[in-house]
C-alpha cells in the first residue's frame, strides 16, 4: 500500500511540474510577441493619448512587472479563475471556453473513432498480406494522404462540393431558418454542417496511425509466440486477432494519448476555414487580438488535456498488454 501512495503522489507531482512549467513558458512566450492587447483599443482611434494607454494598461495590469503579472495570474487559476477577456465584450475567459467546447471535443471524437475504424483494419491487413495488391494499394494512399495539406484539401473540396456541385454546407455550423425546422432537420442540418470538417480531420490522421498500425503489426508477427502459436495449428483469424492485434496496438495507444490536446491545436486551421463556432477559433481570435487572459485560458486547458493524454496513455497500456499490469502488481 505505501509503495502504491508513494507512485502516486511522485506521478501526481511531476504533473504538477510539468504543468507549471508549461505556464512560465506560455505566459513569457506570449508576452515577447509584438503587440498589446490594449493596441485595438488606442492605435485605430486617433484622439486616444498616451495617457489613456498608460490607463488601460493599468486597468490590465500590464504596467506591473513580468513576474508579478505571472504571479497575479497564477493566484487565480488556484481559484480556478481564469480572469475576463480583454478583447471583444470582456466576459469571463471560462464561459467563452465552455461555450465552444462542446463543438470541438465532439468533432475531434467522432475524427478519432473514424480515423481507429480506419486506420486500424488498413494496417492489419497491409501487414498480414505484405507485398500483395492491397497493400502497395494502400501504401500508395497512404503517402497521398501525407502529402496532401489539410486546408488545401478543404479549399478544394469547398470549391466543388460546395460551389461546383452545391450538395454540403461550406461555412458555419447551421442554416437559415434553422430555429423553424423540427428536431430530426436540425439534427441533419448540422450532420451535414460538419461532413467535411470531420473528413478533413479524419484525412489528416488516418494516413499517419495506418502506417503505425501496419508497423507494428509487422513487428508483432515475427515474434517467437506468434510462431509457437501457429506451430500449435491455431486459425488464422485467432492468430491475428487474439494475440498479434492486441500487442501492436501498444503504438496506437501512444499515439492517441498524444493527440488529444489537438482538440485545440488541429481545430484551429479547420474551424477558421469553415467559420466554426469551436475552441480553435477562439483561440485564433484571442491570438490576433492579443487577449492574454484567454490565450493562457486556452493553453491551460491544452496542457491538461496533454497531461490528461499521457496518463490515458499509461492506462492502456495495461489495457492492451496484461504483462505491464503483472509488472505493475509484483512492483507494488
Amino acid at each position: 500500500m505505501a509503495q502504491v501512495l508513494k507512485r502516486i503522489l511522485i506521478k501526481l507531482l511531476w504533473v504538477g511540474v510539468v504543468f507549471l512549467g508549461i505556464t512560465v513558458i506560455s505566459f513569457w512566450v506570449i508576452h515577447l510577441a509584438p503587440g498589446s492587447p490594449t493596441d485595438l483599443q488606442t492605435t485605430l482611434n486617433p484622439e486616444v493619448g498616451q495617457e489613456a494607454r498608460a490607463q488601460l494598461e493599468e486597468l490590465y495590469g500590464l504596467d506591473q512587472p513580468l513576474h508579478t503579472q505571472y504571479i497575479n495570474w497564477l493566484q487565480r487559476l488556484v481559484k480556478l479563475d481564469f480572469g475576463q477577456s480583454m478583447s471583444g465584450d470582456h466576459r469571463p475567459v471560462w464561459d467563452k471556453i465552455k461555450e465552444r467546447l462542446p463543438l470541438t471535443f465532439g468533432m475531434n471524437v467522432a475524427s478519432m473513432v473514424l480515423t481507429l475504424l480506419i486506420a486500424v483494419p488498413i494496417g492489419v491487413a497491409a501487414a498480414w498480406w505484405r507485398g500483395g495488391t492491397f497493400d502497395k494499394l494502400s501504401t500508395v494512399v497512404v503517402f497521398i494522404g501525407f502529402a496532401m495539406p489539410g486546408f488545401w484539401l478543404a479549399l478544394l473540396l469547398m470549391l466543388w462540393l460546395g460551389i461546383a456541385w452545391p450538395i454540403l454546407p461550406i461555412s458555419g455550423l447551421t442554416s437559415m431558418g434553422y430555429d423553424a425546422m423540427s428536431g430530426p432537420e436540425k439534427a441533419w442540418d448540422l450532420i451535414r454542417h460538419l461532413i467535411l470538417p470531420v473528413f478533413i480531420y479524419t484525412s489528416g490522421s488516418w494516413a499517419g496511425m495506418s502506417r503505425f498500425m501496419r508497423s507494428s503489426m509487422l513487428e508483432v508477427l515475427r515474434q517467437d509466440f506468434i510462431m509457437t502459436a501457429r506451430a500449435k495449428g491455431l486459425s488464422s483469424r485467432v492468430v491475428l486477432f487474439k494475440h498479434a492485434l492486441r500487442n501492436a496496438l501498444m503504438p496506437v495507444i501512444t499515439i492517441l494519448g498524444l493527440s488529444v490536446p489537438t482538440l485545440i491545436g488541429g481545430s484551429v486551421i479547420i474551424e477558421s476555414i469553415f467559420a466554426l463556432p469551436g475552441l480553435g477559433q477562439l483561440f485564433y481570435q484571442a491570438v490576433m487580438s492579443r487577449d492574454y487572459p484567454l490565450i493562457m485560458g486556452s493553453l491551460v486547458l491544452g496542457a491538461i488535456l496533454t497531461l490528461i493524454g499521457n496518463l490515458l496513455a499509461d492506462v492502456g497500456y495495461g489495457l492492451a498488454d496484461p504483462r505491464i499490469r503483472v509488472g505493475q502488481g509484483r512492483n507494488r
